[in-house]
């Protein structure tokens, strides 16, 4: 089956993102946020725009609930300060063209849109035309309280997975793999949905998972772990559908391993990163992931040809 066309703004979400991480020294303008409201009581600082207080009291309390989940197990904090923008606001505070993508900036700022937007609504596919059973799993999972479909709910969530950049990164990780980087973001998003708000896991893994089923692998040029090690910045630039393949794969398999492990998954990767200060080859990483964290996690690199 060939890829769904109606997927596609996924593909285009990990895109800016990693042109993000490539080519934007800060992401943060001139404009300070001492111009945005600021809400109180929150261990996380935040800012929004006007009109988005409820938003980002919503915001800020995942972001606070997922500091003290992991608190309590890997004993770490990263410093974020949350911005909820308007489109209006959105240029003032970020050169990221594309408003409503939740990206987390080297000014160690996360920033997330307020309002519904249509880069959201690009992935909301035509259920009219899809076959009864997936439109029905669909609409079940996307739909808002008055039946309409949106996609807020799942762009909510990948602000968790920008949160966990913030703690490899703040926390000094070896991630030795780009793609370690993104897989260690999603088992820290899964495993706090799975965790503290399950009645989310729907909203969190129906979409990638339905990428993954209808996408035939012969027509993307670059499948492996290795490709993408090789080729990550070509992929980034030139392939945005080939690289949103694979963030969908390595949600699902974050999933995969938190069902094998449960929340020891995410504790152990962090141990390990942590202390593997040492660039490794292959064998010797895939063997450490194997020995020090779960045969699970090893086994993304072991059969992900399969």
């Amino acid at each position: 089956m060939k890829p769904l066309s109606y997927f596609k703004g996924l593909f285009y979400v990990f895109f800016w993102h990693n042109i993000l991480l490539l080519f934007s020294a800060s992401n943060i303008n001139a404009q300070s946020i001492n111009d945005l409201n600021h809400l109180d009581g929150h261990k996380v600082k935040t800012f929004y725009s006007n009109g988005a207080k409820e938003q980002a009291e919503i915001m800020a309390k995942r972001c606070d609930n997922v500091i003290a989940f992991y608190k309590k197990s890997i004993d770490f904090e990263p410093n974020v300060t949350l911005l909820v923008l308007s489109s209006k606001d959105w240029s003032k505070y970020t050169n990221l063209p594309v408003y409503g993508m939740p990206h987390y900036t080297e000014s160690k700022t996360l920033i997330v849109a307020s309002e519904d937007n249509d880069f959201w609504r690009s992935f909301i596919p035509p259920v009219d035309q899809l076959p009864k059973e997936l439109a029905q799993t669909i609409t079940k999972t996307y739909a808002d309280k008055d039946n309409a479909l949106t996609m807020r709910g799942f762009f909510d969530l990948l602000a968790v997975h920008e949160l966990g950049h913030a703690y490899h990164e703040q926390g000094g990780l070896n991630m030795q793999r780009r793609w370690m980087e993104e897989l260690f973001a999603n088992i820290l998003l899964h495993t706090y949905i799975a965790e503290k708000e399950p009645e989310l896991l729907p909203t969190l893994s129906v979409f990638p998972e339905m990428v993954v089923s209808s996408t035939d692998k012969h027509i993307l040029k670059f499948t492996t772990l290795n490709e993408l090690e090789s080729n990550y910045n070509l992929i980034v630039q030139e392939y945005p559908q080939n690289y949103g393949w694979y963030q969908c794969r390595w949600h699902k398999s974050a999933g995969e391993i938190y069902n094998a492990e449960g929340s020891k998954a995410i504790i152990k990767l962090w141990q390990v990163l942590k202390n593997q200060k040492e660039p490794m080859d292959d064998t010797k990483f895939n063997n450490l992931l194997s020995k020090k964290v779960y045969p699970s996690v090893a086994n993304i690199v072991l059969k992900w040809n399969q």
